[in-house]
């Protein structure tokens, strides 16, 4: 079964839509790229998805560990490459709350940059990841 159905809008826009849930989000080409740059661009939800698995997982993690991560930010930069035109860096700057112990924090951490999304990216691009406790 499909996960989803993207539909091109015209005008360098699609839809996307989860077909489980019903849910949408609109896709517009960046402003560097011909685009308005009025949704996300196809990349930044390539970036974005790094740091939605991790806290995902991050969050599943803190469960069993019975952590509270509610709250939790996490900050993107999403850098372009040309020749060809790919994503070339990722930034993810984490601002975690200050009551977990440092145990729970290495797992947590560990766990962030082990996610699916993270060993799915490709190896050239360039991943810097921070981790604000507090």
């Amino acid at each position: 079964m499909s996960t989803a159905k993207v539909t091109y809008l015209g005008n360098l826009r699609t839809e996307c839509e989860h077909l489980k849930s019903g849910n949408t989000f609109i896709t517009d080409a960046p402003t560097d790229n011909n685009g308005k740059g009025e949704a996300f661009s196809p990349t930044d939800t390539v970036a974005t998805g790094l740091a939605n698995c991790m806290l995902t997982v991050m969050g599943i993690k803190a469960r069993s560990l019975g952590v509270p991560l509610d709250g939790t930010t996490a900050m993107v930069t999403k850098t372009m490459a040309s020749d060809p035109r790919r994503i070339s860096k990722i930034e993810v700057v984490m601002s975690l709350p200050a009551n977990i112990d440092d145990k729970s924090q290495k797992i947590l951490e560990n766990t962030a940059n082990t996610c699916p999304v993270h060993y799915s990216l490709h190896p050239d691009i360039e991943r810097v990841v921070t981790f604000n406790w507090g």
